[in-house]
């Protein structure tokens, strides 16, 4: 395959599925690592594609996809430790929080150290193991089956974890946070948990940073109204505020 060809085809994967490992297309392509860095340099400065830890993701800002958990982790980390430490100073020493899966509410998980004497709900297995090591705070797990590269539990025992319960909080993430489409996330299958979670806590919290305002993913969680805070960082323009009202809070 010459180089054009390769590159148009490297493109076309990218956009039809989002995340692609970097090492991986060399692998599929049969090529040196240095000759895919060079596509994807190419590709890079033609605004195409933007790279991103250990791969490439589509250009289009507003594209919002399932990519791995070891991708997300390291994207925009600092407005996430950010909203994560507006989001512990919220709770209260002995409260019940419920978190959701994703790597805004992991940072969540890891500011909750200088709690004591929470319990801890959660069906993601990465904040599972952060709070398994704050021997203050209790953690109780979701059953469930695993939804791959994202280290989230689902399915029916996932969901009749929430049945009964009652918690002070809940924390959940978001693919997109629009003024008239709501809250939006990029599979179906999450939906009925997040329900169940919401159902379950007397504040409903959303957290989210700023790249994710003014998008619209594949499925809605619930409407903006619905939401007792909605959490960002602070590099959210200030023109994109106004429409959330007085449940937005820019840390």
């Amino acid at each position: 395959m010459g180089t054009a060809d390769r590159r148009r085809t490297l493109l076309q994967r990218v956009r039809e599925t989002g995340y692609v490992d970097a090492a991986a297309l060399a692998r599929d392509f049969a090529v040196d690592s240095s000759t895919i860095r060079r596509d994807l340099a190419q590709l890079t400065r033609a605004g195409l594609i933007r790279r991103t830890h250990g791969g490439v993701l589509p250009a289009d800002p507003g594209a919002v996809i399932d990519t791995p958990y070891g991708v997300r982790e390291h994207e925009n980390l600092a407005a996430k430790q950010a909203i994560a430490k507006a989001a512990a100073d919220l709770i209260r020493d002995g409260e019940t929080v419920i978190l959701d899966n994703g790597s805004t509410t992991y940072q969540i998980a890891a500011e909750l150290k200088r709690r004591r004497n929470l319990t801890i709900v959660t069906n993601d297995l990465a904040i599972g193991m952060c709070i398994a090591g704050q021997p203050a705070n209790r953690l109780h797990m979701t059953g469930g089956v695993l939804l791959e590269t994202v280290y989230t539990l689902v399915g029916p025992a996932a969901l009749a974890a929430f049945d009964g319960l009652h918690a002070d909080w809940v924390f959940l993430g978001a693919e997109g946070v629009d003024a008239q489409a709501g809250i939006t996330n990029i599979n179906v299958v999450e939906i009925p948990i997040k329900h169940a979670m919401m159902a379950a806590a007397a504040k409903i919290v959303f957290a989210a940073d700023a790249s994710k305002f003014g998008r619209r993913a594949f499925a809605t969680v619930c409407r903006i109204d619905e939401a007792d805070i909605i959490l960002t960082d602070a590099s959210l323009a200030t023109d994109k505020r106004a429409a959330f009202g007085d449940r937005l809070r820019c840390a």
